[in-house]
């Protein structure tokens, strides 16, 4: 049997369509919720990604605000911009798109911002109440990961799961979100010794690699009806993939996200979400 493709886009218009909803009943309450971006430099991928935040925020109803910056500005410089933006009654959440350039510290930039407007659950703050099971504002893909898991009612408890990255965007967020859920979870990393053999016995992977020429999940490495998040998006071949061949995968998986079309568009859809949380936040503290 072949398994089930998980559509990312789908449910991600299912939760875009309550966000619509949520939108309208804040603007009724005179709220006009309100993302603004940070952009610094010219790095193409970025500015395709910035700009698809935007259009999705628009096709929301969610005011946008476009900061573009030089790549030579200084920490000085933006770290202002971030603490104007903090202040600024009208924005209700804040997203500096990443990488930064290496001359700025990445982590004071996204630590500057206020832990209400942090739609990206970066800020230590926030990534400290996710680890206490008490976050409001949660990192976009892997709270888009959950959704998809509960979307397709795959309950975690007692599974085992690997995730096969370590990172503050997606595998650390995640571990303390699928713990929350009891799954037993393995992190797995560039120095993991016989990787393949936890992937065989995973009821769920998750891998965010994103470079083929490092690492590829192949049917072989995975067990029957096992179910696969694939996370990572790069361009290979001049086609966008995932780390897994999809059309290999779902031969023996049961459930499988495509690349793209999976995860992606979960990530955005998540922002929007925070977005409109950050918005109701911010209306209780003001009264």
């Amino acid at each position: 049997m072949v398994g089930t493709k998980i559509d990312g886009k789908a449910i991600a218009q299912s939760i875009k369509d309550r966000t619509i909803q949520a939108v309208r009943q804040l603007k009724t309450e005179g709220i006009d919720p309100c993302l603004a971006t940070v952009l610094v430099g010219n790095d193409p991928a970025s500015a395709t990604y910035v700009k698809n935040k935007h259009k999705a925020c628009q096709e929301v109803g969610i005011t946008t605000r476009d900061h573009r910056l030089n790549n030579d500005i200084t920490q000085d410089q933006i770290n202002k911009v971030i603490d104007e933006l903090n202040v600024d009654a009208s924005v209700h959440g804040i997203l500096v798109q990443i990488p930064l350039p290496i001359h700025l510290n990445e982590f004071a930039v996204t630590s500057r911002i206020s832990p209400i407007k942090d739609v990206d659950g970066l800020t230590p703050y926030n990534a400290g109440l996710l680890s206490m099971k008490k976050a409001v504002l949660v990192a976009c893909t892997p709270q888009g990961i959950m959704e998809m898991l509960e979307y397709h009612k795959i309950g975690l408890q007692g599974k085992n799961v690997v995730l096969i990255n370590r990172s503050n965007l997606v595998g650390k967020p995640l571990y303390h979100l699928l713990l929350q859920q009891d799954a037993t979870i393995i992190t797995c990393h560039s120095k993991t010794k016989n990787l393949v053999e936890f992937c065989k016995n995973a009821d769920i992977i998750i891998t965010a690699v994103g470079n083929r020429k490092k690492f590829t999940l192949t049917s072989d490495m995975i067990k029957k009806d096992a179910i696969v998040i694939d996370v990572a998006i790069s361009r290979h071949n001049d086609g966008l993939v995932g780390d897994c061949n999809y059309d290999e995968i779902i031969q023996k998986a049961s459930f499988v996200t495509p690349v793209p079309g999976g995860v992606g568009p979960m990530t955005v859809a998540m922002l929007l979400k925070n977005t409109v949380t950050a918005a109701s936040l911010a209306s209780k503290i003001g009264r």
